[in-house]
């Protein structure tokens, strides 16, 4: 059992292309628990094994590793990178208490990057910048350091520098001598002394008195500033020369808060707050970050940090606020997809329990002694949508079971039945998201499905009042049906809850009061499905004032037949309309793209509210749209903004569909038939 004090764990956070599997890689192979570098292009990483992994050449889930370096035990979290696959990336960061943000030297800052560095500072975690591929060709690297110190700030110091031929690191910490083609180290030394010594004010007076602060001093004082953000370490690295692999981690084992050193993680239960500290001997609390299924055995692995107590193999296991407990079994280290078994999981380490099926991403773990939830990262909303079908029949209750499976593992993966289209829609964080869900549909489960956009949930409506009138008579030798229905339609408030609001207002029994529910349901037939093309209607009044019955012929069906077509009568002549509904939508572009991107929404019919300017020249552009016109956005976006461009929407409203546009969404769906009348 490793002391709590002598663990590290750190989540790898960047853009994809950037670099951070390879560092892993790297640093289990400089540390000698890989006897073989593997690599991206090759397919052989530790972290990136699954054949989708593999196909697409990039992270797709979150994977853990472990190495040991100067007497500590490091976990390391490799993340996906790319915008489509951020969501396992962004609950892994509670894990940690350090993050590593990976910067490609020839790529700078990208979207995600920008993304990862400011849920980590809402964290509250420490922060370590590594430049990777160091040694790409036309890189201007005091540009690079500029626009990162513009981007995150100018506690952004270089904590080393890679040398002149780019084959080794330079320590800016104990060394104030030596050149860069970044900077001079003299001056990377003297910021970076000034920026940990703000954390500590005795240290900053005898510093402002001329007092010379030797090495010993500023590492005494390095966790402490990486903890309070005044400093946010850079260093550089080519991980698939090795260069620059071990100055990081001596970095991550001298200067990265142990579990102890780091701030009490909190559990919120209503009113009550729990602090917890990392001791083995304290209550059991731990987060479930990470679900995974092991791809050939379809096996359910559950990754936690344990903040504090012990985890051993015949703990009484609870989840959330559920009383009944589990016995967790074995206690696993994973290495990629390979796992070792542990005797207990201390406070502290983070560990891995298999077939646990009732454990969630998000879940609290613990022995009955705590109460209450993790604050987790904000996740973006999926947007990007697919109506999926079975390509085989009888594969709905299989691919049923698959898609829970696929939700379990990435928590931006939603799917739905739609009540309204009644289509089966999976949505994601974009095209490629969803291709790869249905590729491991495929691989691990031999379910093939179709897809096809999903309908957009329109919905129709009437914009002035008007009165109906139907008659249904029917005559077939013995007893008949009658039933004659007058009603009046207004419209409601837009929005209004229950979508139709209906009054049964007969005078002197002309229609029986028994007669109410059919009407009722008769209307509500054509709410259901609208008569302009087949959408379901709301907002809409209806009173029933007149009719007339016949003591034998008069039924439920007939009148049930007569309020339908009567509504159908009035909301034709009450200028009926179609409805679509409007997103809130947020983009956040260069600023050079600002123009494109704004004209675009125009003529997608949509309205600029408002835009920020963010750090690095970026620019939030703040719209409402309508959501036909921006389902398929994603693609979209990345052709005008070179893939630098992100967005993110929610339902606002309903509003009424212009009449050109009605026009072709009649003729798209095709009209309601009207009921036949005799």
């Amino acid at each position: 059992m490793t002391a709590t004090g002598d663990i590290r764990n750190v989540v790898i956070l960047g853009h994809g292309g950037s670099g951070k599997t390879s560092i892993t890689e790297a640093i289990l192979h400089t540390t000698g628990a890989i006897n073989r570098l593997g690599s991206v292009d090759d397919k052989t990483t530790v972290s990136d094994y699954y054949d989708e992994e593999k196909e697409h050449q990039h992270s797709i889930l979150t994977s853990i590793v472990h190495t040991q370096h100067g007497g500590k035990l490091i976990n390391v979290i490799d993340t996906p990178g790319y915008p489509d696959f951020i969501g396992p990336a962004i609950v892994a960061i509670p894990a940690a208490e350090t993050a590593i943000l990976v910067i490609g030297a020839a790529s700078g800052i990208e979207t995600n990057t920008r993304k990862f560095y400011h849920l980590t500072g809402e964290a509250n975690k420490p922060r370590v910048i590594v430049i990777n591929k160091m040694d790409a060709e036309n890189v201007e690297f005091p540009e690079l350091l500029a626009t990162i110190q513009e981007t995150f700030g100018s506690q952004c110091r270089c904590a080393n520098l890679p040398a002149a031929d780019k084959n080794s690191v330079i320590d800016c910490i104990e060394n104030s001598t030596g050149s860069s083609p970044v900077m001079d180290v003299a001056e990377a030394h003297t910021q970076l002394i000034e920026s940990v010594i703000e954390a500590d004010d005795a240290l900053m007076e005898r510093y402002l008195g001329g007092e010379e602060i030797k090495p010993e001093q500023v590492a005494a004082v390095f966790v402490k500033a990486l903890k309070a953000g005044t400093l946010i370490p850079i260093v550089f690295t080519d991980a698939r020369r090795e260069i620059g692999i071990k100055e990081l981690l001596d970095l991550i084992v001298k200067y990265a808060p142990s579990p102890v050193d780091a701030d009490p993680v909190k559990l919120v239960d209503g009113e009550k707050v729990t602090e917890l500290k990392a001791d083995p001997s304290g209550p059991l609390a731990g987060l479930v970050f990470r679900i995974a299924f092991d791809p050939r055995s379809n096996m359910k692995y559950s990754s936690i940090r344990v903040f504090s107590g012990t985890l051993k193999s015949d703990t009484n296991l609870m989840r959330n606020d559920e009383k009944k407990g589990v016995r967790p079994g074995h206690i696993l280290r994973p290495q990629g997809d390979e796992i070792q078994e542990i005797d207990i999981g201390a406070a502290g380490d983070i560990v891995t329990l298999a077939k646990v099926e009732e454990l969630r991403i998000g879940d609290l773990i613990h022995d009955g002694r705590v109460s209450g939830k993790f604050q987790m990262p904000a996740l973006p909303e999926p947007m990007f949508a697919l109506a999926l079908e079975p390509a085989s029949r009888g594969d709905e209750q299989k691919i049923g079971g698959a898609l829970d499976r696929l939700r379990e593992e990435d928590p931006c993966f939603h799917t739905t039945r739609d009540t309204q289209t009644k289509e089966l829609v999976a949505q994601g964080l974009g095209d490629l998201h969803l291709r790869v869900m249905i590729e491991k549909m495929q691989n691990r489960f031999k379910l093939s499905v179709n897809t096809k956009e999903p309908k957009i949930p329109y919905k129709e409506t009437i914009t002035t009042k008007a009165e109906g009138h139907y008659r249904h008579k029917k005559q077939t030798g013995g007893a008949g049906q009658f039933g004659e229905v007058y009603l009046n339609v207004e419209p409601a408030e837009r929005g209004s809850e229950p979508p139709l609001q209906f009054s049964w207002d007969i005078y002197g029994g002309t229609i029986p009061g028994q007669y109410e529910p059919a009407v009722h349901k008769g209307v509500n037939d054509v709410m259901q499905s609208g008569p302009i093309a087949g959408f379901p209607m709301q907002d809409v009044k209806v009173s029933v004032t007149d009719g007339k019955y016949h003591p034998v012929d008069s039924k439920e069906v007939a009148f049930r037949t007569a309020g339908k077509g009567a509504f159908i009568d009035a909301v034709k002549k009450a200028k009926p309309a179609l409805l679509e509904p409007i997103v809130n939508i947020e983009i956040t572009i260069p600023a050079e793209n600002v123009g494109d991107i704004a004209g675009d929404l125009s003529s997608k019919r949509g309205r600029v509210i408002g835009q920020d300017m963010l750090p690095g020249n970026f620019i939030v552009i703040k719209a409402q749209v309508p959501l036909a016109e921006v389902s398929q956005y994603t693609s979209q976006l990345k052709s005008v903004t070179g893939g630098r461009g992100s967005y993110s929407m929610t339902l606002s409203h309903y509003e009424p569909v212009p009449p050109n546009v009605q026009q072709q969404i009649v003729a798209q769906y095709g009209k309601k038939k009207e009921e036949e009348e005799e």
